[in-house]
């Protein structure tokens, strides 16, 4: 299940808004790999075994055939913290990480801090997208170096963030329009620590709480409940699988091999986790989702190997058939007839 970051979808394009939908695909097939964008709601989070949280870098490779994972129990999560975080706001990142120690019995430790500030900004495309950069990728690598010759398998980033509580982005979003502001940047800290390491990583912005807002719509409630966005980030890193290299062994590993189809947008089929899986032919379910891409089948002239879903449960419906081997069409109404070649 691909949900991309940053664009804006009706569904996913909120902090933990698809989660339902993320479960519903699970009870459906036994076995959903998805990535942080659909499964991190803030403060709020959901452990389902049949779900496997691969972040957005690893899955494209994961679709590539180049890399495998491997399921596993518990990750060492690495705490890896930006120098531009202000103290308090930095306990208060702590104190949820005690927390999780101690009521969720995650494993995490060590903690780094970047030796400079990692200088995030945030940018906007010309299709109203969300993107970033960083002043210091060099700073986020040799932390993320650091934790992983300390001993964590897993990589648990917090960046500060700008703040900018009263722009017109931010109160749209808060109201239940627009993009994510915030996701773009998030999805390039992420990448790049992915790359880098193949360990499995996951990003949580630092920012200071926003005033209280009557009008707030549910869609963005679960970002309003604490002082950060650390919770799921943990919960999630703490059954993320390992990470396999062609030159690893790959018993009891996962492999692309065995995807039975791929769900995304209908607009956002543009990815490369999306098109990875229609060259090695595997079915696309195209789900309508609004978002500010208009990345369909019909313009990438797609006319094989795609099912449509007008949600997210028809979606579900189709996965059912699928598995049972039944072929999705003989399930619609008007059902042609054969017709003899000559």
């Amino acid at each position: 299940m691909v949900v991309p970051t940053g664009i804006g979808c009706a569904i996913g394009g909120f902090a933990g808004d698809a989660i339902p939908s993320a479960r519903l695909l699970a009870a459906a097939t036994g076995c959903l790999i998805t990535h942080p964008n659909v499964m991190n709601a803030a403060s709020l989070y959901w452990s389902d075994p049949r779900i496997h949280y691969l972040e957005g870098y690893a899955l494209d490779r994961f679709a590539a055939g180049e890399w495998a994972f491997r399921p596993i129990r518990l990750q060492r999560i690495g705490l890896l913290l930006d120098l531009d975080i202000e103290s308090e706001l930095l306990q208060r990142h702590l104190q949820v990480a005690d927390a999780c120690r101690a009521a969720l019995g995650l494993e995490i430790g060590p903690v780094v801090t970047t030796d400079v500030p990692l200088g995030v900004h945030l940018e906007k495309g010309e299709s109203g997208a969300s993107w970033g950069t960083l002043e210091r990728p060099d700073a986020l690598l040799r932390a993320g170096e650091r934790l992983r010759d300390l001993g964590a398998t897993a990589i648990a980033v917090v960046a500060r963030f700008p703040d900018d509580p009263h722009s017109d982005d931010l109160t749209a979003y808060r109201h239940g329009e627009g993009v994510d502001a915030l996701a773009g940047a998030e999805a390039v800290i992420s990448h790049l620590l992915v790359r880098h390491l193949r360990m499995p990583c996951a990003h949580a912005p630092a920012l200071d709480p926003l005033p209280l807002d009557p009008q707030l719509d549910p869609l963005a409630a679960s970002e309003e409940l604490g002082h950060t966005f650390l919770a799921c980030v943990l919960v999630g890193l703490s059954r993320a699988p390992d990470l396999l290299g062609a030159d690893q062994p790959q018993v009891g590993a996962i492999t692309a091999d065995q995807l039975g189809a791929v769900v995304a947008p209908a607009g956002a089929l543009g990815g490369e986790a999306v098109l990875a899986c229609l060259e090695r032919r595997i079915p696309l379910i195209a789900v309508e989702n609004a978002s500010v891409h208009s990345v369909t089948a019909r313009a990438l002239g797609l006319q094989d190997g795609v099912l449509h879903a007008r949600s997210y449960a028809e979606a579900a419906g189709l996965l059912l058939a699928l598995r049972e081997g039944l072929s999705p069409t003989t399930l619609e109404r008007p059902l042609p007839a054969l017709q003899r070649l000559s």
